[in-house]
């Protein structure tokens, strides 16, 4: 039927059986036959014969509207079709991530990541590493930046880099022409350290708890430009791994970097951690394989 209401509007636009079946490239008794059955299969008359000229009725009036309707959603198909399929969709990626991490090596990792995909949606989530873990698991993020190794069934964790915590000191501080600084140096320290429950503040509190050392915290923050800026403002000391101490962010806040030999004995490994289900994300598939060529991983 459909098909023929498609004829039936030719004839009605042409005004006529030879210039309408010209048109379609069909036959005129052929043409004819077509709008007879559809005539047969409304039960109406679509037209009046008077003579050789055709006059269309009220009935095949309403027919025609719907004909012209019936075009113009074929059109806005046919519309929405193509744009579905020229329309590249943006690549989006979540990633979990302690405030220090992504405030420090997350953007390293999005700079040369988006350098070859830059249209990919990258959001951050931060949380301390013991509430990435389970938002990885649940799929809340779609990848793990981590200042640990984790095992946990059903995750993949691939290690990045190794770090260990550095003595940083503002200009001026007494320890900064010190020729040597041992572990027990820090007791009683007036210091600024991360909040508890962050990895490396349990790094922290497990050398200190090693070495029977208990320094003077003095404040106790989520933030690594917090502690940084604080540090200068405060005149006080602060342990920080030293993947986080760029030269510039060192100069610029005038501060010096000492290294004390306990220190640099306990390491803590930045790791990517993300689901099986990974492989099945393009996106953060690409993420992991730059982060990997990066810091030169396996894996």
């Amino acid at each position: 039927m459909f098909e023929n209401i498609d004829i039936f509007a030719k004839v009605v636009e042409l005004e006529s059986l030879n210039k309408a079946s010209a048109a379609l490239n069909i036959s005129q008794p052929a043409l004819s036959r077509k709008i007879m059955k559809l005539e047969e299969e409304l039960g109406v008359d679509l037209f009046l014969r008077k003579g050789k000229r055709l006059e269309i009725t009220r009935a095949g009036q309403i027919c025609y509207e719907y004909a012209i309707e019936q075009r113009h959603l074929e059109r806005k198909l046919l519309r929405s079709i193509q744009d579905f399929k020229t329309t590249v969709k943006p690549a989006s990626i979540i990633i979990g991530a302690s405030l220090t991490t992504l405030q420090s090596t997350l953007p390293d990792l999005i700079t040369i990541y988006t350098k070859t995909y830059p249209n990919t949606d990258i959001k951050a989530v931060t949380g301390k590493t013991h509430e990435i873990v389970p938002m990885v698991k649940d799929r809340k993020v779609d990848i793990g930046l981590v200042a640990s190794k984790i095992e946990h069934p059903g995750l993949k964790c691939i290690p990045l880099f190794d770090d260990h915590l550095c003595l940083v000191l503002p200009l001026g501080h007494p320890f900064v022409d010190k020729s040597s600084i041992e572990i027990a140096d820090l007791h009683e320290l007036p210091m600024i350290l991360f909040s508890r429950g962050t990895w490396y503040r349990v790094l922290m509190d497990e050398m200190f708890h090693r070495y029977a050392i208990a320094p003077d915290v003095k404040m106790e923050i989520d933030s690594f430009e917090a502690i940084i800026r604080l540090v200068s403002t405060c005149k006080t000391a602060t342990l920080l791994p030293e993947s986080y101490l760029r030269s510039n962010l060192v100069k610029d806040n005038e501060l010096v970097v000492r290294f004390i030999p306990a220190l640099e004995q306990m390491t803590r490994t930045t790791s990517l951690l993300f689901t099986e289900e990974v492989v099945h994300h393009a996106s953060a598939q690409q993420f992991i394989e730059k982060a990997k060529d990066y810091f030169n991983r396996p894996g």
